[in-house]
């Protein structure tokens, strides 16, 4: 549960705009409902406010995911992940990181330094702090949504082509790797839906059962909303569909 919970607000980083305008704005809002099987087992949530960073505007995203009803007995989940970066050019320049899964506890806040590429590290758990040299481009795990949402290749994009960020999570660079599908027409609650289909690459083990694992669905408009995705584990099979958002540019294409 607590990994599906971490792939909701990394693979939300698929979200691409198509337009020359911006693909969202102050006051968006999504909520996902995760399902184990036919089990409702949590929910993820992510929102923009505006905040100030050294006397500059900038957005604040924050993501929480959690377990509901039976779960939470069973395995508590209670993540908070945090991102302030640039209006303009979608930079980094503080996350937070406060997660409690299953008794397993994380409490950090990473401070880039752009022009350095560096990453001042505070854990606040074990009280220390270190500083960590990134790649010029880095994103962490809750701004990687937001920049790409903006990027322009999305158009060139053929099925079977891939397309790579670098992203700052857990004190080290992670090259998170998508492969195009193709596009398909989903049934969701909102309608019937157009999205574009991806496969991210994820490590194998005790958790996911091969390299490509999990499907993630994305609207096929301006907006470019992650809709659905779906994961085939060591042991079942979980799968997260939006269950409300608001405050979108454009709204939502779906037919009835």
């Amino acid at each position: 549960m607590k990994k599906f919970i971490l792939i909701i607000l990394a693979l939300t980083t698929l979200a691409f705009d198509t337009q020359k305008v911006d693909a969202f704005d102050t006051g968006e809002y999504f909520k996902f409902r995760i399902h184990y099987g036919i089990v409702n087992a949590g929910y993820a949530t992510l929102e923009v406010k505006d905040a100030t960073v050294n006397n500059k505007k900038v957005y604040h995203s924050i993501g929480k995911g959690y377990t509901t009803g039976m779960s939470k007995f069973f395995f508590k989940v209670e993540d908070l992940y945090e991102s302030y970066f640039d209006k303009e050019t979608g930079k980094p320049y503080r996350y937070v990181r406060k997660i409690d899964e299953g008794g397993y506890t994380k409490n950090q806040e990473g401070f880039f330094n752009q022009n350095e590429n560096r990453v001042l590290v505070k854990d606040y758990k074990r009280k220390s702090e270190k500083t960590i040299i990134v790649t010029e481009n880095v994103q962490d795990i809750v701004s990687a949504f937001y920049y790409l949402r903006n990027h322009p290749n999305i158009d060139k994009l053929k099925s079977g082509d891939a397309i790579s960020i670098d992203m700052f999570f857990d004190e080290e660079i992670t090259k998170f790797k998508l492969k195009y599908i193709g596009r398909q027409d989903i049934t969701t609650k909102f309608g019937t839906v157009s999205t574009m289909v991806f496969k991210p690459s994820v490590q194998t083990g005790r958790v996911f059962k091969e390299k490509e694992s999990l499907t993630l669905w994305i609207t096929d408009d301006v907006n470019k909303v992650p809709i659905r995705i779906k994961a085939d584990l060591a042991v079942g099979s979980l799968k997260a569909d939006l269950d409300e958002y608001k405050g979108l540019q454009s709204p939502l294409k779906a037919k009835k």
